[in-house]
């Protein structure tokens, strides 16, 4: 137990450690009506997460045309208003998960997570699914402010995964994720990383460029003992 090759791992949440598509979509189309566009099937909000919540309802509405800076921007705080108040309604972990993050534990391994989603929004769905215990990390999207360019300091940005490790003690340091997003963080940050196919992967999952890839969480373990 002692030769585990990594002292910490970090997880992307949404796709990853959570199913939560269905809030996010049902917080999307909340959006959508007030902006007179109609709304998404729910189950397509799979394939417009990615890169955090603003850009996933900037996706859906430019499936309808455009809308001017000021109104999306109105558009998307009633958007994160909503969300707030229904965020974890149907969210769950997906099959493994507590099981997974309880075995590493055991393992000594620390364990964070690494989100574009805001992170007090990460906070609140862990914290009332009885999930936020294990972490010794939650960074979101927002964690670490806004770099020269005025956006967050999110992934693919290599920093949050740089600011996960150090506050779960340094050393060799894994990563866990089902996009493009999370490969290129990791990839950047010069770190092993392991992909979700069962996620929202917005490529094939063999093609996100991982350095293994999972079907399942209880292939986890296994996937990075051989790294």
């Amino acid at each position: 137990m002692t030769d585990f090759p990594f002292k910490a791992v970090g997880f992307d949440l949404d796709g990853t450690l959570l199913d939560t598509h269905r809030d996010l979509g049902e917080a999307v189309n909340h959006a959508l009506t007030l902006g007179g566009f109609e709304t998404v099937a729910v189950n397509s909000s799979k394939d417009l997460i990615g890169g955090g919540a603003k850009l996933m309802l900037a996706r859906a509405v430019e499936l309808q045309g455009d809308l001017p800076e000021d109104e999306f921007r109105v558009l998307y705080k009633k958007m994160l208003a909503y969300y707030s108040e229904h965020n974890a309604v149907y969210s769950h972990p997906y099959p493994h998960a507590r099981d997974v993050i309880a075995e590493l534990k055991e393992r000594g391994v620390r364990v964070a997570v690494v989100t574009n989603k805001f992170e007090e929004f990460a906070r609140s769905i862990l914290t009332q699914l009885d999930f936020i215990e294990p972490f010794e990390a939650i960074i979101g999207g927002n964690t670490m402010g806004k770099g020269p360019d005025g956006q967050f300091l999110a992934k693919p940005h290599p920093e949050p995964l740089f600011e996960a490790r150090e506050r779960c003690g340094g050393g060799a340091f894994a990563f866990v994720g089902d996009s493009t997003y999370d490969v290129k963080a990791a990839k950047a940050a010069r770190m092993p990383v392991v992909g979700a196919a069962y996620g929202y992967c917005d490529r094939p999952p063999h093609e996100l460029g991982a350095d293994a890839v999972i079907d399942s969480l209880d292939q986890l373990i296994q996937a990075l003992e051989t790294r």
